[in-house]
């Protein structure tokens, strides 16, 4: 991980300097260090902006402007397993809302929430360009078309117990 907590203090690595060194002066390095921090660490923690305003000599409240512009970019802790239900027309008219529904009421989240036990986030998102499978949902990386709300309790339970094997 880039990133080590020494003493309550954060400590970015050797390579994660290098990078942010690299990209310092150049135009839109902010954005693209933020790329890499997120990358590394799945998220931007306040403390890691903290310690980029220091790094970089950039203000805290530019940073953080940045952050809250882009909806890319995350600031709580995501999910072991990203939900992302696609809501670009095709999708849409095909019944996504339902789905997006149907995955709150499974999990007991609306959309942009973690789930109690950190295993999903639940995202809407625009196109995924499957369209010829609408409605689509991504979990991680994995595309599931043609869904219904009735299917997703099974795609739920595959990873939750993919997570249980893995934990023992």
């Amino acid at each position: 991980m880039a990133i080590q907590q020494t003493e309550e203090k954060i400590v970015f690595s050797a390579d994660l300097m290098s990078f942010i060194n690299e990209w310092q002066d150049k135009r839109g390095s902010l954005i693209m260090i933020l790329h890499r921090l997120q990358q590394e660490y799945r998220y931007l923690p306040t403390e890691v902006l903290l310690k980029l305003s220091e790094v970089i000599s950039v203000p805290l409240a530019k940073i953080f402007g940045v952050v809250t512009f882009y909806h890319y970019f995350k600031q709580t802790k995501p999910g072991k397993h990203k939900i992302a239900v696609c809501m670009g027309t095709a999708c849409y008219l095909k019944g996504a809302g339902d789905l997006i529904n149907e995955f709150g009421n499974l999990m007991d989240v609306k959309v942009d929430e973690t789930t109690e036990d950190g295993q999903f986030t639940l995202e809407s998102v625009r196109c995924v360009g499957c369209c010829g499978l609408a409605p689509v949902v991504m979990v991680d990386d994995e595309v599931y078309g043609k869904l219904v709300p009735d299917s997703l309790p099974g795609i739920v339970a595959e990873y939750r117990q993919n997570s249980s094997e893995g934990a023992e």
